[in-house]
């Protein structure tokens, strides 16, 4: 049966500041996730962006929207228990504890990223609410364009997502638990055997408690058992520490879209030589990727 909308009544949300050191470059910001946005979990657009919750105590949504010095906030959630947790999930989804001055500080001393930085002051990198959903996510991307893996996303949603109690806009259902993918992605996903066996895999782990992948977690520990896994290799590794712990200072070096970037802007190309010219961008080599990601003119 279709998702019903949810009765209209402002008593049911929950509206909240969310401040940030100013600048945000949230055209960026929103463009990335808009571009990866799965239909029925995820709505976004030029000045919004709106998702399904899945929360400690029930379902919610939040609809984010930029201000000049705060994001606003509306929040529906099916218990009021789960206030904090998601706005702490709205707050790192969007970086907002990031120090842009602190990032600039060190960015703006390479002539070749300079004028990215001032065309996007503020950068941030985008984080997740979701740990479990940002693996899967990442599984789904490797070697893949945005396009293909958010198709793949939409297709796992659609098949074994769960409906939300009532619809709050175009966000009917909830992103599919690992438990769930690790069953039924076999019958859902077409493709390359390799990754649904990945993701399946991966999937298993999640839904038992063997890998856990959270805030808090160490970097280099994840990334190490992530690798483990058949067909799991460090892009994805490395991608999950970016959105999922917050890591400020990794570069994807080995990303296509990453080094076309970096080739607009006369930086070096090859793995190697990105990964030697970006020291001097440390601590913050995660920001710079995103201005390098942010380069890039080409679709993949």
């Amino acid at each position: 049966m279709p998702t019903e909308p949810c009765p209209t009544s402002t008593d049911d949300e929950l509206n909240v500041r969310l401040p940030f050191r100013p600048p945000l470059d949230a055209a960026a910001l929103f463009g990335f996730l808009r571009a990866r946005a799965v239909g029925g979990v995820e709505d976004a657009g030029a000045e919004h962006y709106s998702r399904a919750l899945r929360l400690a105590h029930g379902a919610g949504t939040v609809t984010l929207r930029p201000r000049r010095d705060h994001v606003a906030a509306t929040l529906r959630l099916a218990d009021q228990r789960d206030r904090d947790s998601a706005i702490a999930h709205s707050r790192r989804l969007l970086d907002l504890d990031a120090d842009p001055a602190a990032v600039a500080e060190v960015l703006d001393g390479d002539p070749a990223l300079a004028p990215m930085l001032r065309k996007h002051p503020g950068v941030r990198v985008p984080g997740s609410v979701d740990g479990a959903e940002i693996v899967v996510r990442a599984v789904l991307g490797q070697q893949v364009s945005v396009a293909a893996a958010r198709t793949a996303a939409q297709r796992l949603t659609e098949a074994l997502g769960e409906p939300l109690t009532c619809a709050d806009g175009t966000i009917t259902r909830l992103f599919p638990t690992p438990a769930a993918i690790a069953s039924g992605v076999t019958g859902v996903l077409t493709g390359p055997k390799r990754r649904t066996e990945a993701l399946r895999l991966v999937c298993e782990a999640l839904a038992d408690g063997s890998l856990l992948v959270e805030p808090g977690r160490d970097a280099d520990e994840l990334s190490a058992q992530l690798r483990t896994f058949p067909g799991i290799g460090p892009w994805t590794a490395n991608y999950v520490a970016l959105r999922v712990l917050g890591v400020a200072d990794v570069l994807l070096d080995g990303d296509l879209a990453m080094r076309r970037g970096a080739a607009e802007l006369g930086l070096p190309d090859r793995p190697g030589a990105l990964r030697a010219h970006a020291q001097r961008w440390r601590p913050w080599r995660s920001y710079a990727g995103m201005l390098l990601w942010l380069a890039n003119q080409r679709p993949i």
